[in-house]
C-alpha cells in the first residue's frame, strides 16, 4: 500500500499519493441533515451548498483556523477523502503523513492523529507546516543552510527559518485566506451597504484581490443585498478597493516575517539575503504579495512552483523520507507494522 500524505487545510483538503502525485483536492466542507444527523455530501458537492441549504442542513468545515473543530465530522471527512484517493479498502492500511500548523498544543496535535488512525491508517506521522512546505518546494531542508518559508494556508499563516532538517525560528498566525475573505464581506458592508456571501467575497479575492499597486486597475461587478432596501444590487469593484479592504491582514502576515527575520541568526539571515523567501500555499497567490515582502524587506520573495500543492507534496514526500533514513520523525504514531 502507498503512503500518503494529507493537507488537512481550514479552506481544502489535499492528498498525495508516493508516486502519483497530488490525486485530491477537494474543500474541507461537509453537509450534515440535522433532523437525522447524517452527512448528505462531501467536499465539492458539500461547497456548493454553503448558503444555500434549507433549514435542515447545515454545510460547516469542521477544521477552524488549522486545527479541528468538530472531531466526529473531521474523522468521517478524512475517512471519507482517504477511501476515494485509494479506491477501495486495502486488507494493508496506509501510511499516512499529515500536516498542523507549528503552534499547534499537543491535544490539537492529539486530535489530528486519532482522527487519521480512526480514518484508516496504519500509521500516523505529524508534520510541521513550515516543513512539509518547504520540502514540497523542492528546498533541501538537510543542509547546514537557511531557508524562509512563508506558508499562508486557509486558516493559518505560518512563516519559518528552517535548517538541518528543523526549524531555527516560526510563527504561526490566524490570519489567512479566510480573514482575507472576511475583510472583503466586512469592507463591502461598510464602504458600499451590502452584503455578499463567503464564496462571492472569495471570487473578489481571487478574481482582482492585490496586495500591491496594480499599474493597471482592473474592475469587477459583484452582487448582493442591499442593506437599506434588502433589495438585491449590483456594483462595479475596483482592484484599489480590493488593495484597501485587504491592507489590515496582509500587514499582519508582513509583520509576522518582520518579526522572524529579527529573531533569526546572523548567519542563517546572510542565507535567507542570498537564497530568498519562498512563499507557499494558496494566500500566497494574491497578487503583489511577493512584490510587498520583497519591498518592505529588501528580501527576493518568489512563489513556489505549485504552491497550493506544496504542502501536500511535501507531506507526502516526508514519509519517503523517513523510510529512506534522511529525516528521523518525532512525532509517530501508531502500529510499527
Amino acid at each position: 500500500m502507498a503512503d500518503i500524505g494529507i493537507d488537512l487545510g481550514t479552506a481544502s483538503v489535499l492528498v498525495y499519493i508516493k508516486g502519483q502525485g497530488t490525486v485530491l483536492n477537494e474543500p474541507s466542507v461537509v453537509a450534515i441533515d440535522k433532523d437525522t444527523d447524517t452527512i448528505m455530501a462531501v467536499g465539492e458537492e458539500a461547497r456548493a451548498m454553503l448558503g444555500r441549504t434549507p433549514g435542515n442542513i447545515v454545510a460547516i468545515r469542521p477544521l477552524r483556523q488549522g486545527v479541528i473543530s468538530d472531531y466526529g465530522i473531521t474523522e468521517k471527512m478524512l475517512k471519507y477523502f482517504i477511501n476515494k484517493s485509494i479506491g477501495r479498502p486495502h486488507i494493508r492500511k496506509p501510511r499516512i503523513a499529515v500536516c498542523v500548523p507549528s503552534s499547534v498544543t499537543e491535544v490539537e496535535q492529539r486530535a489530528v492523529r486519532d482522527a487519521t488512525l480512526n480514518a484508516g491508517a496504519r500509521q500516523v506521522f505529524i508534520i510541521e507546516e513550515p516543513i512539509a512546505a518547504a520540502i514540497g518546494a523542492g528546498i533541501d531542508i538537510a543542509r547546514a543552510c537557511g531557508s524562509m518559508v512563508v506558508d499562508i494556508g486557509g486558516g493559518t499563516s505560518d512563516v519559518a527559518v528552517i535548517s538541518l532538517n528543523n526549524t531555527v525560528v516560526s510563527t504561526s498566525l490566524k490570519v489567512a485566506g479566510d480573514n482575507f475573505d472576511e475583510a472583503i464581506v466586512r469592507f463591502m458592508r461598510k464602504k458600499h451597504n451590502v452584503l455578499i456571501g463567503e464564496r462571492t467575497a472569495e471570487d473578489l479575492k481571487v478574481q482582482i484581490g492585490t496586495a500591491f499597486s496594480r499599474s493597471v486597475p482592473i474592475s469587477m461587478d459583484v452582487r448582493g443585498r442591499n442593506l437599506i432596501t434588502g433589495l438585491p444590487k449590483t456594483i462595479n469593484v475596483t482592484s484599489d478597493e480590493m488593495q484597501e479592504a485587504l491592507s489590515e491582514p496582509v500587514t499582519s502576515i508582513l509583520e509576522s516575517v518582520y518579526m522572524v527575520l529579527e529573531k533569526t541568526p546572523p548567519e542563517l539571515a546572510s542565507d535567507i539575503a542570498d537564497r530568498g523567501i519562498v512563499m507557499t500555499g494558496g494566500g500566497s497567490l494574491l497578487y503583489g504579495l511577493d512584490k510587498l515582502i520583497k519591498e518592505k524587506t529588501g528580501i527576493n520573495a518568489v512563489i513556489a512552483e505549485d504552491a497550493v500543492s506544496c504542502v501536500a507534496i511535501g507531506t507526502g514526500r516526508y514519509v519517503e523520507l523517513v523510510s529512506q533514513g534522511k529525516i528521523t520523525p518525532r512525532d509517530v504514531f501508531g502500529s510499527q507494522v
